[in-house]
């Protein structure tokens, strides 16, 4: 077991190395735990980053996450290669357990683990990862310019995404495992009104094709109830099926909603347990972009850095 240390940052990507610059430049030399696999989160497997600001030709996802580690590096972060298996925040002294055995203690804990896509799980899928393949119709849309789209997911977000598209693509079918949808009246109302959006309901993706050229060029369509298969054009095709927090680690330790998210204070990053925090992903269902989990990370670390002034 390590020496008691200020402030542990479970976590990484926007809103794990954010937290850690401002921890840094405040004196308190933070340890981040920023994963053993997937450092820097989903931005590690995007490609280009047009909507993060400060870069107006834009950025790789990758090297954005490379240089914010820098940065945290710089003002004095120390960085641990490692996952959480679990933890003990009840006390004043929190304990973090790591995959590897290590364990540490601080006196203020930040939680920026995260969410994880739900994938579809069908042949092509990770083969045209970001290369037709999205998970975020926000990022990627303006790429499918003029060309068919497709949506997956009977949700809020399933509509949300197939709208949002209909200002780019030449045509957007929204594909629904089911004949009746999830999604709110008004949301579905909205999108049956819209001449550009198509639907196809009991109906799953079974495959993506594409090339090496060309990327993703048509799905492979099953209706559940006649067993027929037909594949449509789609150059772009966005899966919207929902997002799994990384909450598993904690357990009871903080409380959670019934969909496993961390439940904040208010606009705030405190949790239900004194001296925890958390920000990014792993709190926010609605927004989920990389500029609002560093602003939210920001707000853990200032969050957190009050709760140490005050206890110091």
């Amino acid at each position: 077991m390590t020496d008691l240390r200020d402030v542990i940052i479970i976590g990484s990507g926007p809103a794990g190395y954010t937290a850690a610059i401002y921890l840094g430049r405040a004196g308190y030399r933070p340890l981040v735990i920023a994963g053993a696999l997937t450092p820097g989160g989903q931005l590690v497997n995007t490609t280009e980053v047009e909507n993060f600001p400060g870069f107006p030709d834009g950025i790789l996802g990758p090297d954005l996450m490379d240089a914010m580690q820098r940065q945290a590096e710089k003002f004095g972060a120390e960085l641990v290669w490692d996952d959480v298996v679990s933890v003990d925040l009840s006390g004043d002294e929190k304990i973090v357990t790591c995959d590897q055995g290590d364990v540490f203690r601080a006196r203020a804990v930040v939680i920026t683990t995260g969410s994880q896509v739900r994938k579809l799980g069908v042949p092509g899928e990770e083969e045209f990862s970001g290369r037709g393949v999205s998970y975020c119709a926000t990022c990627d849309g303006f790429f499918f310019r003029g060309k068919p789209i497709v949506v997956v997911g009977g949700g809020d977000s399933a509509f949300e995404e197939a709208n949002f598209l209909t200002r780019f693509g030449s045509s957007v079918t929204l594909i629904h495992r089911r004949s009746e949808f999830r999604a709110s009246k008004i949301m579905v109302e909205r999108a049956q009104a819209n001449d550009k959006i198509q639907f196809m309901l009991d109906s799953v993706v079974e495959r993506v094709n594409g090339s090496s050229d060309n990327g993703a060029e048509s799905v492979v369509v099953r209706n559940v109830r006649t067993g027929e298969t037909s594949e449509i054009p789609a150059n772009g095709i966005f899966v919207a099926i929902g997002h799994t927090p990384a909450t598993a680690f904690l357990g009871s330790a903080v409380e959670l909603d019934e969909d496993g998210y961390i439940i904040v204070d208010g606009a705030s990053t405190r949790t239900s347990t004194p001296g925890v925090f958390a920000a990014g992903d792993v709190v926010d269902r609605q927004y989920r972009q990389a500029i609002s989990a560093a602003g939210m990370g920001c707000r853990a670390a200032l969050d957190a850095q009050e709760y140490l002034t005050k206890r110091s």
